[in-house]
């Protein structure tokens, strides 16, 4: 296998990963019934499912922190220049401050696609151990959703492996 094709499919299986996690969540949480999950090809959200019998696009997004952190997170070899990255990255900011600029990030790059679809949602999965549902919700207030984005509404799940639950970021 490829190195491309095996990254696609890693891809893929941490965006089913995610959906997952919070379909099981949103419908403990709402009582509603969220099924089926599927991937859908490029230029539409990454998955589908549906929302108590309706359609329901969902966009996902991993939240790392940084492209190192990233790579150590999902165990990947690291070289000395990227050790001593995220040894400056810890060394320079406050963990809530890089919370805040990932989070905000992607938010802002995902604002700008677009969609053929009537309802999507965008669902980020917490990848950071050192981040949590506690700091995310009081960093709430500073988190920065974009004025014009295709989302009709922004999620978060907690932590990577869905334990502490999801949290609404938008709306």
């Amino acid at each position: 296998m490829s190195s491309l094709h095996q990254s696609e499919h890693e891809k893929i299986e941490l965006e089913h990963q995610a959906a997952k996690i919070f379909m099981r969540w949103y419908e403990h949480d709402t009582g509603h019934h969220i099924r089926h999950l599927w991937h859908n090809k490029p230029n539409k959200p990454d998955v589908s499912c549906r929302l108590d019998g309706e359609r329901l696009d969902l966009e996902i997004a991993h939240l790392y922190g940084s492209e190192q952190e990233a790579m150590q997170i999902l165990g990947r070899e690291l070289s000395e220049l990227t050790r001593a990255e995220l040894q400056q990255l810890e060394q320079s900011t406050l963990p809530n401050q890089r919370l805040l600029k990932a989070l905000n990030r992607i938010l802002l790059n995902k604002s700008h696609k677009q969609y053929k679809t009537k309802k999507v949602w965008l669902v980020i999965r917490n990848a950071h151990p050192a981040w949590d549902t506690a700091q995310i919700v009081a960093l709430q207030p500073c988190i920065d959703v974009p004025s014009t984005h295709p989302f009709e509404q922004i999620w978060l799940v907690g932590d990577w492996q869905g334990n502490s639950g999801i949290v609404r970021l938008y709306p």
